[in-house]
């Protein structure tokens, strides 16, 4: 065999060596991803866990840099302990949650460490009401993020459900008395009631009303009896299509939740 057509044959054998020994590593690099646990809590403002009982909040984990979505699902379980959220005193570092605490669990195989940007959106049973917050956090592969309350959201709002009147009722009658009605909660679902744990002396519940874009009342909604609910009454001073929002506020720490309806005088 002539002494070039050895050194290219030898040289051949060397690099399919060389691709060999190379081979396992391309095939081992994408298990070098470990998995790392994540549990995040959603708290409602002033109250307890957002679980099933409120339908949930959705919870969206990306990756802060590249918008890559790596994992989504709503919170299940229970609203948690009264005494431990409500009642204890907290010190540093101390842990809310209970097992049965509302939570969204997953588990991320991460290669490399990333910067997450976990939200929170809901509760998803009551729309209207939604709100979103979120944190950007650190994760490194196999570091679990589960201890504790894991990572802890805090969800601003109220539950305001407009009752009545009902969203595009026609009412004839020129200048008829409305009853205005609208069920008010925390995030949690937890109940609102004269002197309770959650009092409703201590929250403002109110009727904001414009007719044409020009506020025409801003009336209290009194407590009505049962809890989570508030009512008034008010005369429509003419005929036309009248905007009712009806809102709730905690003066306290700013909380504030909002619902809306709309309906027609006819003349």
């Amino acid at each position: 065999m002539p002494v070039a057509r050895r050194s290219a044959l030898r040289s051949l054998q060397l690099l399919l060596a060389l691709a060999a020994s190379l081979a396992p590593l391309a095939v081992a690099s994408p298990l070098a991803a470990e998995p790392t646990r994540l549990a995040v809590h959603v708290l409602s403002k002033g109250a307890k866990f957002v679980g099933s009982s409120m339908g949930g909040v959705l919870v969206t984990v990306h990756d802060a840099d590249t918008g890559e979505l790596l994992a989504s699902g709503a919170t299940r379980g229970s609203t948690g302990d009264t005494a431990r959220i409500m009642k204890e005193v907290h010190g540093r570092g101390a842990v809310l949650s209970t097992p049965d605490a509302a939570r969204f669990e997953t588990v991320l195989d991460l290669d490399r460490p990333r910067r997450l940007r976990v939200a929170a959106a809901g509760p998803l049973a009551q729309r209207q009401a939604a709100n979103e917050v979120s944190l950007t956090q650190w994760a490194v592969p196999g570091r679990h993020l589960d201890g504790g309350d894991g990572l802890l959201l805090e969800l601003p709002g109220f539950v305001v459900d407009v009752l009545a009147p009902p969203v595009h009722r026609r009412i004839p009658g020129g200048t008829p008395e409305l009853e205005l009605a609208a069920n008010v909660t925390l995030m949690c679902g937890c109940p609102i009631t004269p002197g309770g744990l959650w009092d409703a002396g201590a929250y403002e519940v109110r009727a904001w009303i414009e007719r044409d874009g020009e506020r025409v009342a801003d009336l209290p909604l009194a407590f009505a009896g049962s809890a989570s609910q508030f009512a008034a009454r008010w005369t429509a001073p003419g005929p036309g299509t009248y905007e009712i929002l009806v809102f709730a506020h905690d003066p306290a720490n700013g909380n504030t939740g909002l619902d809306r309806t709309a309906v027609i005088v006819e003349p």
